[in-house]
């Protein structure tokens, strides 16, 4: 797999470049202000939505956005570690995710891609090491967040992956998952006598 990166690798960084230096047209706002304003409009209709089906739909727009790297070549990446992590092949999906937060570090649904391969193959700490990074690039990941509060609980912290999850409902108060996990820890700690 190392053999094959080496000679697509360049192709895709030049592929890359020559897009990085596509400037917008006169009195057009770069493509990164507007999705800027588009997730942040996304964003408060997810934390207004009382509907679960449609705060469903809402993130999963938001997903849509995050995808959205700005380059061919990450993109191509991003869906080759997505087959291979769908496969089960998590060694050829490490691969691609390093690379990708390599050459575009400033991406955060690389680091959370790559937290989330960690997750799979239980390496808890790497995992947390790339949420981290995607929590500091977007901090309203709620993915991501949710990453964190599965590992706190997998770990035995249950007031910190409690923490977690309430983060994750103040940002999505209808995402379902979140909201048992809040309800079961929240039992399990007041009969440990929090």
């Amino acid at each position: 797999m190392r053999n094959v990166l080496r000679f697509v690798l360049p192709f895709l960084v030049a592929l890359g470049a020559a897009q990085a230096f596509a400037a917008p047209a006169d009195g057009e706002k770069p493509a990164a202000q507007d999705d800027a304003a588009r997730i942040d409009t996304l964003f408060g209709e997810l934390k207004r939505e009382r509907n679960e089906k449609a705060a469903q739909r809402i993130a999963d727009r938001i997903w849509q956005e995050w995808m959205k790297s700005g380059s061919a070549s990450i993109d191509l990446m991003m869906q080759w570690s997505n087959e291979a992590t769908q496969k089960k092949e998590f060694s050829v999906a490490l691969d691609f995710l390093d690379q990708i937060v390599l050459l575009q570090p400033g991406y955060a649904e690389g680091w959370n891609r790559r937290a989330t391969v960690h997750f799979m193959m239980d390496s808890y700490s790497k995992s947390m090491a790339d949420i981290e990074r995607t929590l500091r690039l977007e901090p309203r990941h709620f993915g991501a967040l949710s990453g964190m509060g599965a590992i706190l609980k997998a770990t035995g912290r249950k007031h910190l992956a409690l923490n977690a999850y309430e983060r994750v409902l103040d940002i999505y108060p209808m995402m379902r998952n979140a909201q048992t996990e809040v309800v079961n820890l929240t039992e399990e700690l007041a009969g440990e006598g929090i």
